[in-house]
């Protein structure tokens, strides 16, 4: 198939660090499938994200693990885990810190900054969407510049730094849904489904006994950022780039090549941001399969993802219940692959 021809040979040292990432890769799937039943994708999703610099937004019910995923990775990578709770009454200082004044030891006094729990490497934003927009914006402002500014002085994260915002699908009361430009910052959206009874069965299993499985640290931040430098050396085919970029504007109901169901139930398409999180996540993909080059089915692999959060349907795909999935499904099934 076309874009699964390597046109060089791959360097020896790469061959090393290649081979690396994938054993490392799956060392952390491994050991958090310890603790967590099921939610292969979604590990996917959060693994992509986390090893090339972006961050997720995770949807699905309440009690089915997403703070547990969340959790368990950090022990994995002995990274230090913060949860934020977001809620209606939250301010931005509860989540960026503040300036306190403290006693210094010749009695005078001085202003001191408390960093806040957004100071950490895994950050789990639960519930984002009952927060206002004004501390929303704290929290997306802190994933977008990695720094955070208090008093007009600039306080650098540390890294690697990844941000899992939540949203509960089914309690919508009383929110502050994220407007289109803040979802567009994330680089893939993660629909977490409801176990299946045989996923329910071993929880209840691993869950009730004498004995809770956790995770052993696999892997530290240090692994985490080499594997992101590779992530960024992975060639891609002109081709390969050329159908991703179809896929884009193919969501795009004016844009030449739109697919039907865009041109029907579509007002907005994605933007080149989702064009970005196929290529990247598509790269980790390759690299954990042990290849160093994008394929035609990464790209399609992680379309759905890296494109359901960046469509805004109009008031007939409103109304006839369109799911952004399906219009993704018709993109791929509309598309052809090129000719290398």
């Amino acid at each position: 198939m076309a874009g699964n021809i390597l046109i060089m040979a791959t360097p020896p040292e790469v061959n090393e660090r290649l081979a690396r990432f994938s054993e490392t890769y799956a060392k952390i799937a491994q050991e958090v499938g310890r603790v967590i039943v099921g939610h292969e994708e979604i590990l996917d999703g959060v693994l992509i994200c986390l090893l090339t610099g972006g961050h997720a937004i995770l949807e699905g019910v309440p009690g089915i693990g997403k703070t547990l995923l969340v959790r368990t990775l950090a022990r994995a990578l002995d990274l230090e885990f913060r949860r934020i709770q977001f809620t209606p009454d939250l301010m931005p200082a509860d989540i960026t810190g503040t300036n306190v004044i403290v006693e210094m030891p010749d009695g005078r006094r001085d202003w001191e900054f408390r960093p806040g729990p957004i100071f950490g490497n895994l950050i789990l934003a639960d519930e984002i969407n009952r927060a206002t927009p004004k501390t929303q914006s704290a929290l997306l402002e802190a994933m977008q510049e990695r720094s955070v500014t208090v008093a007009r002085t600039t306080h650098r994260l540390g890294e690697p730094f990844f941000v899992l915002a939540t949203q509960n699908p089914l309690e919508m009361e009383g929110t502050y849904p994220l407007p289109e430009a803040q979802l567009d910052r994330f680089a893939l959206k993660l629909l977490m489904a409801v176990p299946s009874r045989a996923e329910i069965s071993e929880i209840v299993d691993r869950t009730t006994g004498a004995k809770v499985p956790e995770a052993w640290r696999v892997a530290d931040s240090k692994a985490i950022l080499e594997m992101r430098d590779l992530v960024r050396q992975v060639p891609v085919a002109s081709h390969v780039r050329d159908y991703t970029s179809a896929l884009v504007l193919a969501t795009h109901p004016a844009a030449e090549g739109a697919s039907p169901m865009a041109g029907k139930f579509v007002r907005y398409g994605a933007s080149p941001r989702g064009a970005q999180a196929i290529i990247l996540g598509g790269k980790v993909l390759a690299l954990r399969d042990g290849r160093y080059n994008v394929a035609f089915e990464d790209v399609r692999r992680m379309a759905p993802a890296a494109l359901r959060h960046r469509l805004i349907l109009n008031f007939e795909g409103e109304a006839e219940g369109v799911r952004p999935d399906a219009v993704i499904r018709d993109v791929l099934a509309h598309v052809p692959e090129p000719e290398e």
